[in-house]
């Protein structure tokens, strides 16, 4: 399915028409999944890179003007039958059941020796730079926006906030407690003895409460679950880029009365960069098809914008337009689509300098 961005530049045309948020090309491009790391991962370094993502933009806009592109998620891992898992570097109860574990006082308010002897989740470290999102929840983070996973020895907010600061495009990090089995789970040993892990994982947008919703998951009898789960987003605008001047922060995304070419999303890390080679990329293809009289459309601004579906990050949003707005035209804080709420964060615009006058 074309984006809108794509008719227009194929169109030639400036719209001077409401930015909706085009559900058509959410539903074709996103499916609105749901992504977290494996069941049985203990560790899934981040592989995300935003200079290949811009490139990979780039192209995706430039295929959509002839035909649709789709995209896949999968991951998992495996364990040989009964093979002992590893880490396991958190405390335990006493006991090897979920109620004893899900109730463990330690993981709420006992001390555990990391530097500086920090509390664990009720009294974890904020870092600097970053806010507290929820805290002491018994649920890890599902969402569109999954970067990678870490198993840290200790409960430390500190090494979580320094493994997503050193994350290309990582915006937000969870960490949690959970109840995993001593043994990969098999016919020969389907309900294994428990340990703990500490886990941290990143993400390429901020978190939220709405979003732990993965309260644990069956490996043959054995019950996985999480507790003492905190999540912290990063107080960050995004980067600068380069010909651009940028980012102004809005309230919300651009509705402005005319100049508008139309949009594209991209499912995943919110990476406003991929906003550039939209932009980009639909100015020259414009400007290898002008008018009669020469002229064409020249993406000169863009918005960027975070859209979540019901306060879960899905993916980046960018409408583009042939001149800049500004702060009073920020007014679309998000729309519903039934009883689901599409909501508009972390948005910004850009500017081209010098603009391109449209005219070859």
């Amino acid at each position: 399915m074309r984006s809108a961005c794509l008719v227009a530049a194929l169109a030639g045309l400036a719209y001077a028409v409401p930015q909706n948020i085009n559900f058509e090309e959410i539903d074709s491009a996103d499916a609105l999944r749901l992504t977290g790391p494996p069941i049985d991962a203990v560790s899934q370094p981040v592989s995300y890179n935003g200079k290949a993502a811009k490139a990979s933009a780039a192209a995706e806009v430039t295929e959509d003007l002839s035909s649709p592109s789709k995209r896949g998620l999968g991951k998992r891992g495996v364990n040989d039958p009964c093979s002992p898992q590893p880490d396991g570097y958190g405390p335990k109860p006493a006991t090897n059941s979920v109620d004893d574990f899900l109730g463990f006082q330690t993981f709420a308010t006992a001390r555990v020796t990391i530097v500086q002897h920090q509390d664990t989740s009720s009294n974890a470290a904020t870092p600097q730079g970053y806010q507290r999102s929820f805290q002491g929840l018994q649920g890890s983070v599902s969402a569109n926006t999954y970067m990678g996973l870490y198993t840290l020895k200790t409960y430390d907010t500190i090494k979580c906030q320094q493994l997503c600061d050193a994350a290309d495009s990582c915006s937000g990090f969870n960490i949690y407690f959970e109840r995993d089995p001593t043994l990969a789970p098999a016919e020969a040993c389907p309900n294994p003895a428990s340990f703990t892990n500490i886990k941290c994982t990143l993400w390429g947008s901020g978190v939220t409460a709405e979003s732990t919703t993965n309260k644990g998951q069956y490996r043959r009898d054995f019950h996985v679950v999480m507790t003492g789960s905190n999540g912290y987003t990063k107080n960050k605008p995004p980067s600068s880029q380069v010909g651009f001047t940028g980012p102004v922060k809005f309230g919300g995304a651009i509705n402005a009365p005319d100049s508008y070419m139309g949009q594209k999303y991209f499912p995943g890390v919110y990476d406003a960069s991929q906003c550039v080679a939209a932009c980009q990329t639909n100015t020259a293809y414009n400007k290898r098809r002008p008018r009669g009289d020469g002229t064409y459309d020249a993406c000169n601004f863009y918005n960027v914008y975070l859209l979540s579906r019901n306060n879960v990050p899905h993916g980046t949003y960018c409408s583009l337009y042939t001149k800049a707005w500004g702060k009073p035209y920020s007014t679309n804080y998000g729309q519903y689509r039934g009883s689901d709420y599409y909501s508009v964060s972390s948005s910004y615009g850009f500017t081209l300098n010098p603009p391109d006058s449209g005219h070859n």
